[in-house]
C-alpha cells in the first residue's frame, strides 16, 4: 500500500498522518545539507514531499539547502528539535542521515564517533518521542555485515562491524529495534552500500574537495595528475582488491522516497525493518579503475598500498527485499555514477 495513494494505518499521531497524506507529506531530514541528505531532500521535493532540514553544517553546505527550511544546529539539542516541530507540526516522519562517516577517522577517534552517532541519536529519539513523532527512517550502512569474502549478503546475514563507525550504525539499529519492540516508535533501517554519483540536476553532490572514498580519491588523482593507491591487494576477491557495491546516490534517494510513501505498510507486521540498498553487483577496486578509464577515455597511474584500518574485503547487496517491499530497484549504472561524479567535481571544484 502506498501512503500517497491510500490512507495510512493510524499510529500514535494517526489523525495528523492521514490528513497529511491527503494533502502533502512533510519530513524532517537530519543531516539534510550533506551529500546523501541533500540528495534525499531533492528527491522528496520532486515527489511532492516537503523536507525540513536540521544540519550543523560541520560537513554539510548551506547552499545544498537553498529553498528549503533549514535549521542550523545539533540533533542532540532538545530545544532545537522542539522548535522545529512547533514550527512544523505536520512533520510525520524523520529521515535520520546525520552522522560522522569516515572509517579511518573513527578508528583514530572512536569516542567522538560514539558521541556523535549514538549519543546524539538517543537525544534525538527522546526529543521525537516527546513531540509525538514515532516514524523513523535510519541511514544505516552495509559496513555492519561480516564482509570478509566479497560475497552477496541478505538482511539476515551475520553482522560483524569492523570499525567504530560501523559499530555506531549497528548500535543505533539495536536501539531502534529495542525501542520498536517496546512500542515507542517504528523504524526502517536502510543499509546503504557504496554511494557514488551526484544529483543528476546538479543541485548537490560530494561536498568535500578531497573525499576519502575510492571513487573520490580516484577522481582527485586523475584530475591532478597524481597516483591512485589501491589499499590492499590480498583480499579474498577475484583480483585481490577490495570489492564494493556501488550505488548511484540518486537511486539511493529514490529508495528513501519509497520508504516514506510505504512506511506504514512496510512496518505493519514488524515495527522494525532492515532493507539493503545496493545495486546488487560487486565491483572490485581494480574494476572501478577500469570503468573509470572507460568513461573518461584516459588512464590513471595506479599503485598498490597496504590495507587501511577498519577496511574489509567487502560485499554486495542482495536487494530482493527492497524490490518486494518498496517496489524499488537500482536503475543507474556504475558508468552513470562515474560520469555524474566527474561532472559534479568539475562544477564544484573547477581546479584542474
Amino acid at each position: 500500500m502506498d501512503l500517497l495513494a491510500a490512507g495510512a494505518v493510524p499510529y500514535p499521531r494517526g489523525d495528523d498522518w492521514v490528513r497529511g497524506v491527503s494533502r502533502s507529506l512533510k519530513v524532517l531530514i537530519t543531516g539534510g545539507a550533506g551529500f546523501i541528505g541533500s540528495t534525499v531532500a531533492s528527491a522528496c521535493i520532486d515527489a511532492g514531499i516537503e523536507p525540513v532540514i536540521i544540519d550543523d553544517l560541520s560537513t554539510g553546505r548551506e547552499e545544498f539547502a537553498d529553498g528549503r527550511a533549514l535549521y542550523r544546529g545539533d540533533i542532540g539539542d532538545p530545544a532545537l528539535v522542539d522548535r522545529v516541530v512547533a514550527e512544523h507540526p505536520d512533520i510525520s516522519i524523520v529521515i535520520h542521515c546525520a552522522a560522522r562517516i569516515v572509517v579511518p577517522d573513527s578508528v583514530r577517534g572512536p569516542l567522538e564517533y560514539y558521541e556523535a552517532n549514538v549519543g546524539k541519536t538517543i537525544e534525538l529519539l527522546r526529543s521525537l518521542r516527546r513531540n509525538g513523532i514515532h516514524r523513523v527512517i535510519f541511514s544505516s550502512s552495509a559496513s555492519v555485515y561480516d564482509a570478509e569474502d566479497g560475497g552477496a549478503v541478505t538482511e539476515d546475514a551475520p553482522l560483524a562491524p569492523s570499525s567504530p563507525y560501523a559499530r555506531t550504525k549497528a548500535m543505533v539499529e539495536q536501539i531502534l529495534s529495542d525501542s520498536a519492540a517496546a512500542g515507542e516508535l517504528r523504524a526502517i533501517a536502510l543499509r546503504y552500500f557504496n554511494p557514488i554519483g551526484a544529483d543528476p540536476r546538479a543541485r548537490s553532490g560530494l561536498q568535500h574537495r578531497d573525499p576519502s572514498h575510492a571513487l573520490g580519491v580516484l577522481i582527485s588523482a586523475y584530475r591532478r595528475g597524481g597516483t591512485f593507491t589501491i589499499t590492499g591487494a590480498d583480499w579474498p576477491t577475484r583480483d585481490g582488491s577490495g570489492l564494493r557495491d556501488f550505488i548511484h546516490v540518486w537511486d539511493l534517494a529514490r529508495a528513501h522516497v519509497r520508504a516514506v510513501e510505504r512506511f506504514d505498510a512496510v512496518t505493519e507486521a514488524d515495527p522494525f525493518q532492515v532493507i539493503n540498498l545496493g545495486g546488487g553487483t560487486g565491483t572490485t577496486v581494480r574494476e572501478l579503475v577500469s570503468a573509470f578509464e572507460r568513461v573518461t577515455g584516459g588512464s590513471v597511474d595506479v599503485t598498490v598500498g597496504g590495507r587501511r584500518p577498519g577496511d574489509v574485503a567487502g560485499a554486495y547487496a542482495d536487494a530482493g527485499r527492497a524490490a518486494d517491499v518498496l517496489d524499488w530497484r537500482a536503475e543507474l549504472t556504475i558508468d552513470d555514477g562515474i560520469r555524474d561524479s566527474l561532472a559534479w567535481a568539475e562544477r564544484f571544484d573547477p581546479r584542474s
